[in-house]
């Protein structure tokens, strides 16, 4: 199980700076419709694993950082296929002060690896496949929740997802605006 989470964890990076790669614009990338631009930038960056594609993102600098002191790296460079809910910058920087820290800290290796690996599922779910109410099953163990809403806006959990559907070599990444916190995490 704990290669599979390492597995999955590591595809979490590549998602997520592959999702920020996709679009300069934050305008331009809200929603869970790719625009001209982004669906170019999505197929160009489809040949480049997901921790590839997180790591020419800016907006995603944190969640690499994360990926990468849990030793995630390698895991999330994989076959797959995943789907990484990628949370941006500014998600990390909403936690309670001091809690990324915390985290980023040998000590806190084991509940940052939980944390990263409850944002990745193994296996590749794109924003239509995706239904109001579903339960996703991530690496971590704990399931996550799909709303979707009247005008298209898709949530998992309680965060929102920006920026749908950026392919990956080895699955598919949703950047979104808050970090999922396992409900054993408390």
């Amino acid at each position: 199980m704990r290669s599979s989470r390492l597995a999955v964890f590591a595809a979490l990076p590549v998602l997520a700076l592959g999702v920020a790669a996709c679009g300069d614009d934050d305008d331009e990338s809200a929603g869970t419709t790719a625009a001209p631009a982004e669906t170019q930038a999505t197929e160009a960056a489809a040949g480049e694993d997901i921790v590839a594609l997180a790591s020419g993102n800016e907006d995603l600098s944190t969640l690499v950082e994360a990926v990468t002191a849990a030793d995630l790296v390698e895991t999330l460079q994989g076959d797959g296929p995943f789907t990484v809910f990628a949370p941006t910058n500014e998600a990390f920087e909403a936690l309670p002060d001091g809690t990324l820290d915390t985290l980023l800290a040998p000590e806190g290796k084991d509940q940052l690896t939980d944390i990263l690996t409850y944002h990745v599922v193994p296996s590749e779910a794109m924003a239509a496949d995706l239904t109001d109410g579903q339960k996703l099953t991530t690496v971590q163990g704990e399931e996550l929740t799909v709303g979707v809403a009247e005008d298209g806006t898709v949530t998992i959990n309680d965060a929102e997802v920006t920026t749908a559907d950026v392919d990956a070599s080895n699955g598919v990444v949703h950047v979104i605006d808050g970090v999922l916190t396992p409900p054993d995490a408390g």
